[in-house]
């Protein structure tokens, strides 16, 4: 075993389990594939200097070394393949520097406390997961990207969202580098295959008092009509907008929406209400709930709306109902609600639609994460299928490999040469980076 006197560690099975895993049992592939990965060593250090001590050992003993947040991601991009070490960064929670609307952080920072301390001071984080109260920042930029705020901002691959990352390598020996700009990219969604992160330097927004507002809708249609128009109406600020089908509502606890109707969930600030009134009305909607965000994310037995939306809606759906599954998508930018009503048509029984509003490159369009009644693994694929024949593109949820997932998510730039430079050894979560895989072989 490693020698890493004064770094917090374990070796207890129990605990190992639990952080050698993530929500990839939303998948029943992954489920089969992955149950029963587990690290040989827990590491959790407290700051840079405790990384690269990690590294160094883990590297001269050829062991491996997974990098780890909060466990909320779907993929089981904190699962090690090979064993080795599950470095844990939970510990690494600096809020460092808030200057010009930039903030400075440390990995393990969660979300939620990045925005608790940054509102005072006039500022909110761009984007965020549906996980945002547990996740953390380093698993959202290595592992994650999309979410909350993405109607307005795009996901995390757009250039500007992502400002600069010091990363931990795995050469001989290991290194800080500070990247900044473009430079950062090659760490952008990779699961920690190509570095350690340390430090994250983000730009954030100006602090809105975000309203969340629930919408009944007698027909799904008008829903996403609604929707649509939403999304377009320059006039409302929004931090985001999602549409579901009416069998989903019943499955979220603690929203009541009225029987059988389908449902829009949408976060404006309190000078849209009228605005947004007027448009419901127009596409035969009923307000039904509305309530401050900040004061539903503070209090812990409540829940912001947008804990309801983005993979959160598969969990609400998982938590009572084993049978299902999901899929991730991306409608056309032309005839997005033509596309949208007639993969519906398709899968009339299999499917319950969800869908978000969001911007990919400057456009606007819906990105679906529909939940999926599990048949098996080959039906599956003739959904899929489907979907890719009304045009829309596929970033699979039931792989392991950055390249066979990330689909249209894939971050811009060489990462495959810089993983080559960072760690030639292949010792950073080897088995997630298919491209490295077939180049070594």
């Amino acid at each position: 075993m490693l020698d890493l006197g004064g770094i917090e560690t374990s070796t207890d099975r129990a605990l190992l389990r639990q952080k050698s895993r993530d929500f990839y049992w939303y998948s029943p592939i992954l489920k089969a594939l992955l149950d029963g990965k587990c690290a040989d060593l827990l590491a959790r250090p407290k700051d840079e200097a405790e990384v690269l001590r990690i590294l160094a050992a883990a590297r001269a003993a050829g062991m491996p070394v997974t990098a780890r947040g909060g466990g909320t991601g779907n993929y089981g991009q904190c699962v090690p393949m090979q064993g080795g070490v599950v470095m844990d960064l939970s510990g690494m929670t600096g809020l460092l520097s808030l200057r010009d609307g930039v903030a400075e952080v440390e990995p393990g920072a969660r979300m939620v406390d990045i925005d608790a301390w940054a509102r005072p001071q006039g500022w909110e984080l761009r984007l965020w997961p549906s996980t945002k109260r547990t996740a953390t920042i380093g698993g959202f930029v290595a592992g994650g990207g999309a979410g909350v705020g993405g109607l307005h901002h795009g996901t995390l691959r757009e250039r500007g969202n992502l400002l600069g990352v010091r990363v931990a390598t795995m050469q001989d020996p290991p290194a800080i580098l500070d990247l900044d700009g473009d430079r950062a990219s090659p760490v952008n969604r990779t699961y920690g295959t190509t570095g350690i992160i340390t430090r994250i330097r983000l730009p954030l927004t100006p602090a809105q008092d975000w309203r969340d507002v629930a919408v009944a809708f007698a027909d799904f249609d008008d829903a996403a009509r609604c929707a649509w128009a939403l999304a377009h109406a320059d006039g409302i600020a929004k931090k985001m907008c999602a549409v579901f089908d009416a069998r989903l509502p019943p499955f979220f606890k603690g929203l009541e929406t009225p029987a059988g109707q389908a449902l829009l969930l949408t976060s404006i600030t309190p000078a849209g209400m009228v605005a947004l009134r007027d448009l419901v009305g127009d596409h035969r909607g009923t307000i039904f709930a509305d309530q401050g965000m900040a004061a539903a994310e503070a209090d812990p037995a409540a829940t912001p709306f947008y804990e309801y939306c983005w993979n959160h809606t598969t969990l609400q759906v998982l938590k009572r109902d084993r049978g299902v599954t999901y899929l991730q998508c991306r409608f056309p930018f032309e005839g997005t609600l033509e596309s949208l009503s007639a993969v519906r048509a398709r899968f009339p029984d299999e499917l319950w639609m969800h869908t978000e509003c969001v911007r990919f490159g400057g456009r606007l369009t819906m990105s679906a994460l529909p939940v999926i009644r599990w048949t098996n693994e080959a039906r599956l694929y003739e959904i899929i299928a489907g979907f890719e024949a009304e045009g829309c593109g596929i970033a699979n949820p039931h792989v392991v490999t950055i390249e066979e997932g990330s689909g249209y998510r894939r971050v811009p730039g060489d990462q495959l040469g810089f993983k080559k430079m960072v760690d030639p050894l292949g010792l950073l979560n080897p088995g997630k980076m298919k491209s490295f895989e077939e180049d070594r072989a």
